[in-house]
């Protein structure tokens, strides 16, 4: 009698993904120029390990936005054994991806001698596949605008520990009910403009579309794939006549609207590139410092300062 085979043992691995820029956007006016995605470097999908990064040395856009260096990183590695000083094990695949822009300088209304943006996520060697994150490191150094020092409160915290059960973070109602918060106190601000309101009002909405498919399982439900949210806590007083502060959000007349920290928090859907099929999604996390939606002085869009990192595990 032949012997029976032996049971195919799944091979447990992680697909590292993470993507660093320090500029992006386009400007319409008082040029029409695109903004190349300066000091781009990623990983793109792969079991490999490394670190790549990139600088960039003073640069500058026809005089209107510069900076006087930058760099960027990501990086993909995995820890064995890993206990820290409270015993607390962080085995596992860690992903990192690091933005930084010293003397930046939009149109000589937004200045800040250094702004860092870093996002590192944290996959467990056996246990599911939604990540720990942490944005230890990020932070703004001397921003001002047109001269006087802006300074927000960052709360790092936001998305909370890793949620249980390998819950996904769409769907986790500590993390939901930390940017209802938030969000609510934006779209039911006193002067906020109808654009912004619109907008904050639509995020609600989805909040409360999460709220509803929530502990119903892992994976992408309502047609609802990502939220918005803020490490912004608080922005202190701006003296500048007609400057308003919304949460995150400085609207500056003549100038346009300034997003800080904004965080994307969103469904990494499962795929198949190694042969193998995660059932379970995942999730990433991108940070933009600066999202300027611009206007009179200049016009266009522009993003500084933006990370991203997930991964997958399989199977």
């Amino acid at each position: 009698m032949a012997a029976n085979p032996k049971p195919r043992i799944e091979e447990h691995y992680h697909v590292y993904h993470a993507e660093a820029e320090v500029l992006s956007g386009e400007l319409q006016h008082p040029i029409k120029q695109p903004l190349e995605n300066y000091g781009r470097v990623a990983i793109e999908k792969t079991r490999r390990e490394g670190h790549f990064s990139e600088s960039v040395g003073e640069t500058t856009v026809e005089g209107l936005i510069s900076f006087k260096a930058a760099h960027t990183g990501v990086s993909g590695s995995l820890l064995r054994n890993k206990k820290d000083l409270w015993g607390n094990d962080h085995s596992g695949w860690v992903t990192l991806s690091t933005s930084v822009i010293e003397g930046l300088n939009v149109f000589e209304v937004i200045t800040a001698d250094r702004v860092v943006a870093q996002v590192s996520t944290e996959h467990a060697l056996t246990d599911g596949h939604v990540p720990k994150v942490t944005f230890l490191g990020t932070r703004f150094e001397n921003l001002q605008i047109a001269g006087y020092r802006v300074q927000p409160e960052l709360e790092l915290g936001i998305c909370g520990d890793r949620p249980a059960h390998d819950q996904n973070y769409l769907y986790d109602r500590g993390f939901l009910d930390r940017v209802q918060q938030q969000v609510a106190g934006i779209a039911g601000a006193k002067g906020l403009p109808e654009s912004l309101k619109t907008q904050y009002d639509a995020e609600i909405a989805s909040i409360d579309k999460l709220r509803k498919g929530s502990g119903q399982g892992k994976g992408s439900r309502n047609g609802q794939s990502q939220l918005q949210c803020s490490l912004v806590k608080s922005i202190g007083p701006i003296p500048i006549p007609g400057v308003k502060i919304f949460g995150n959000v400085i609207v500056i007349p003549d100038f346009g609207i300034v997003t800080l920290a904004e965080i994307e928090v969103g469904i990494e859907p499962p795929s198949e590139p190694f042969g193998q099929t995660s059932s379970t999604p995942g999730n990433y996390f991108q940070l933009n410092m600066f999202n300027m939606r611009l206007g009179c002085v200049g016009g266009g869009s522009v993003k500084s300062g933006s990370v991203k990192a997930n991964g997958q595990s399989y199977p």
